[in-house]
């Protein structure tokens, strides 16, 4: 009736004195302790599990957590997860918080996963769920070991073997949008601020270096203060260099980090933020399922120039 072990059945019988209602309650509560307790424990295991409906209009992507990987593959476990991305495709629920609310046997979503836990004694949990509608949504689940998928949406059909294909790519790239017009501001600021400061620090490095050598002193001996003491006792620079070379680092640093052209360091960001584009946005990732070096919008193209990626979803236990 409840699926927990014998024994504790047994214990729960004792306690409610027969009473089989109250039997399973206990049961309920023994899962709801075991949750409580094993609240901040990590779940890096687990399954990703798609739904589809018939036409690949509508998806479902559920991630269920556990914490070992003996309890991902138990059968038990395995269908409760399918179960609950049954459960997912049916209602099409708006959020992970609802689909917990969702109706499921006896109870609901997180009363199954509560009682899970009770009974394997880990730690259960939904990690992340999301659904998808769209004129043709492709999936793929990583094989392997079941724990990183995603889903995606197109605004018409396309061939099903490179749906897939670019589903595969989200799963494999981690693109953080379908196009950098869709980028987040605060990735894209953060990613710029970045730049800003690794542009600055390579210029001044250039002139420092470019210093050194004028000075007759190898940049690669005093990179750092403890290179320039290391690499002077070991004689390959003079006191005397170490002291030039300690001056030089200081004064150049600070004369060429004063001036710095701004519109060179902001043309060199431009640059690195196209290359932070190309790389982590979809549409311009270099399509990892072909066999040049085109990207994934000039394969969609090709195959159909007016089909696209609407969005995407990817779950994963692993990052």
């Amino acid at each position: 009736m409840t699926g927990a072990g014998m024994m504790d059945c047994k214990k729960a019988l004792v306690e409610a004195e027969g009473d089989f209602n109250r039997a399973q309650e206990i049961i309920r509560e023994k899962g709801k302790l075991v949750a409580a307790k094993r609240s901040d424990r990590e779940t890096s295991e687990g399954a990703v599990v798609v739904r589809l409906n018939a036409d690949n209009t509508q998806a479902v992507i559920v991630c269920l957590g556990c914490e070992t990987d003996f309890v991902s593959k138990n059968e038990e476990f395995q269908n409760l997860v399918k179960a609950i991305a049954d459960v997912a495709i049916a209602a099409l629920p708006a959020s992970k918080d609802e689909l917990l609310a969702c109706k499921m046997g006896e109870g609901t979503v997180q009363d199954a996963i509560t009682q899970q836990t009770g009974k394997s004694g880990e730690k259960h949990q939904l990690v992340s769920y999301a659904k998808l509608e769209a004129a043709y949504i492709s999936s793929y689940v990583h094989t392997i070991n079941g724990k990183l998928g995603a889903i995606v949406a197109f605004n018409k059909p396309v061939p099903a073997e490179l749906g897939k294909g670019v589903a595969m790519q989200v799963v494999s790239m981690n693109p953080v949008s379908v196009a950098a017009a869709d980028c987040p501001a605060a990735v894209v600021e953060n990613e710029r601020q970045v730049a800003i400061e690794k542009t600055k620090e390579e210029q001044v490095s250039k002139a420092v270096d470019a210093a050194l050598k004028k000075a007759g002193i190898n940049p690669a001996h005093c990179d750092s203060e403890d290179h320039i003491e290391s690499n002077t006792a070991k004689g390959w620079l003079t006191p005397e260099q170490a002291a030039q070379a300690r001056e030089i680092k200081k004064t150049v640093a600070e004369q060429k980090a004063a001036s710095l052209p701004a519109a060179m360091i902001e043309n060199i960001v431009k640059g690195r933020i196209q290359k932070f584009f190309k790389e982590n946005t979809l549409e311009e990732q270099e399509y990892q399922m072909g066999d040049g070096k085109a990207s994934v919008k000039e394969t969609i193209a090709a195959a159909d120039k007016d089909a696209k990626v609407l969005s995407f979803f990817r779950a994963s236990l692993n990052d």
